[in-house]
């Protein structure tokens, strides 16, 4: 369940007195990582069945306002460089490990960090287990499945900032905008809040759009659930990669026709469009942190189950050591990336005061980055996309769609629609 955050002058640090005791060890193959999670409150990041699941609290931060990276990169080096730590496991995901959701806009919007006092990992065919505490060194805990969720009962949808007709005159005005010359691209989303008879438990869509979308990272934070198909930014020794996605076609179901739709999806210069600002954005933000670095010069097509993207792996190699100034953790890359025109817009200054003026509704974390960071500032950051944010019996659910200068509004607006598809269909109760 989401909670109001601190001002964006007080941030709000909640931990227990003295340096946190790390341990983590290799266990058994626990099965379904999403399977284990004993309540509603516990974290998820999860791909292809590995990843990361926790649950508790050894300390969590909450934070907003234009300074929240900061206040978060300086907290986690406090509590990241006091910590005692034993790893026995030496992967990525082992050792002390934070996850985080961050809102989109300086305001309005909270944010927020959590160091579970359990995680289990698992990736190349080995698991492990982490437990942290402000105590010693506790025995890891027996791990095994959690009772099933109960699925939402009697869920029904309605429109949430604005209707579907007053959005498409939303787009239309942001089309204008664009071909006047006040700006290039602007990322325009909506909401939708979907009403359940009692309390959601958000592990019943989690384990649905794992099952549903699972070369999505699957994720939870702080009632921000979802499972998007872009990632931020990885930094991994030494390594850093973003997938960029701009530029959307609908699948139709129907393998040849698919096909088709890709090709066309491929060659559209409105897509091609939307899909160059974005990659441009990224490498742009990327190269004053790396030595080197690839952007692949034409988009690939990433089909999922329900949409195609336009979608491009931008990768670099960061500067040596941490004690650059140019060397900056995978959330100081998040920081430096978002918004990025995937997300925003173009020019960024401006595509963020459109969307204040013209959006008509608090994005809050909804397509912010969302996902886990190490001690050493390895990570993955993923962006808060095909998500929702859940409050008790109500979810409220996003979209957004880029427009450029030939945009049709009601063409995005079934976009939109479709983008809602994943969530909308794991709040389903069968």
């Amino acid at each position: 369940m989401t909670q109001s955050s601190p001002s964006a002058t007080d941030p709000v640090s909640t931990a227990t007195g003295g340096p946190l005791v790390v341990r983590s060890v290799t266990v058994e193959d626990p099965g379904d990582l999403l399977a284990l999670l004993p309540d509603a409150t516990a974290t998820a990041w999860v791909r292809n069945g590995d990843g990361l699941v926790g649950w508790g609290a050894a300390a969590v931060l909450r934070t907003d306002g234009p300074d929240r990276f900061a206040e978060a990169r300086e907290w986690w080096s406090e509590h990241s460089g006091t910590a005692v730590v034993r790893d026995e496991v030496d992967l990525p995901g082992s050792g002390l490990v934070c996850f985080g959701s961050f809102a989109f806009a300086d305001e309005p919007g909270d944010s927020v960090l959590v160091v579970p006092e359990v995680v289990v990992g698992r990736r190349g065919g080995r698991a492990w287990v982490t437990t942290t505490s402000a105590a010693a060194i506790s025995a890891p805990p027996a791990i095994g499945p959690a009772d099933d969720p109960a699925p939402p009962s009697n869920v029904t949808f309605s429109d949430g900032a604005m209707s579907g007709a007053a959005w498409e005159t939303v787009v239309a005005e942001a089309v204008r905008r664009i071909n006047a010359g006040d700006l290039e691209k602007v990322v325009l989303a909506r909401d939708l809040v979907a009403t359940a008879g009692e309390d959601v438990d958000v592990r019943w869509p989690l384990r649905r759009l794992a099952e549903s979308y699972p070369m999505c990272w699957t994720f939870h934070v702080d009632g921000l659930f979802g499972a998007t198909p872009e990632m931020l930014v990885r930094r991994e020794r030494g390594l850093v990669t973003s997938r960029v996605l701009a530029g959307t076609i609908r699948r139709t179901g129907d393998d040849e026709r698919d096909l088709a739709l890709a090709a066309t999806l491929a060659r559209s210069s409105k897509d091609l469009e939307e899909h160059e600002y974005a990659v441009r954005s990224v490498a742009e933000a990327l190269a004053p942190h790396c030595t080197s670095m690839n952007v692949p010069e034409a988009p690939f097509v990433l089909h999922l189950p329900n949409v195609m993207h336009l979608a491009t792996d931008v990768a670099g190699v960061t500067h040596e050591t941490d004690d650059s100034d140019n060397a900056v953790s995978s959330l100081g890359l998040a920081e430096a990336l978002h918004p990025s025109a995937a997300v925003g817009g173009t020019p960024t200054d401006r595509a963020r005061a459109l969307i204040t003026e013209i959006e008509s509704m608090d994005r809050g974390r909804y397509a912010g980055p969302v996902g886990w960071m190490d001690a050493g500032g390895d990570g993955e950051w993923g962006i808060g996309l095909r998500s929702a944010e859940i409050d008790g019996p109500r979810v409220r659910l996003f979209a957004g769609c880029g427009i450029v200068a030939d945009s049709d509004p009601e063409a995005e607006l079934a976009e939109a629609q479709a983008k809602f598809v994943p969530v909308r269909d794991a709040l389903a109760g069968r």
